[in-house]
């Protein structure tokens, strides 16, 4: 069952002397972040942000009653959620997916045997990657998330398909 509140965003340092934090915005378009109106972080308190310029790594945010750095440092690491309803609904069609969807599904080979679960997903600048745990084993693989490698995604059968990672052993 898909999760109620989806991590949009992250508190990750203060900035200046007046209060204002920089966000890591997990959004397409990082500025989107305040298209949602009031999040709520992890404890379920409501949080207002107002968006005042893009930053390196992220976004310059102020928030109501936040005036001083020591009140915006004690904000790191804050977590921001909004609510699934509040989310467009996405069109598998267009291989567009929410990673929240993603985090713990089955991967199955070509031949149907579950080769592990989706245990992450990361993106550092070029695109998606998918990391997977493989069944039995405390490490992980990376694949690209891209029609070479994921051949298939059902999320309504809750599991997604990828080419066998040790094909690409025999290959190299």
């Amino acid at each position: 069952m898909a999760e109620e509140h989806l991590l949009m965003g992250e508190i990750v340092a203060a900035h200046g002397i007046k209060g204002l934090v920089k966000v890591r915005s997990y959004t397409e378009v990082p500025e989107d972040i305040v298209a949602y109106g009031a999040l709520h972080d992890q404890l379920g308190r409501t949080v207002k942000l107002s968006l005042r310029g893009p930053t390196k790594g992220g976004l310059l945010v102020a928030l109501p009653g936040i005036t001083n750095r020591d009140d915006a440092e004690a904000l790191k690491g804050t977590q921001l959620f909004v609510d699934r309803c509040k989310l467009p609904k996405l069109c598998g069609e267009n291989e567009e997916y929410y990673h929240a969807d993603l985090i713990g599904l089955p991967a199955n080979l070509p031949d149907g045997k579950t080769f592990g679960h989706v245990r992450a997903i990361h993106n550092f600048g070029a695109s998606d990657l998918l990391e997977i745990q493989p069944n039995g084993s405390n490490e992980t693989i990376i694949l690209p998330f891209d029609r070479e490698k994921v051949l298939e995604v059902n999320l309504e059968s809750s599991h997604l398909v990828i080419t066998d990672p040790a094909d690409e052993n025999d290959n190299e």
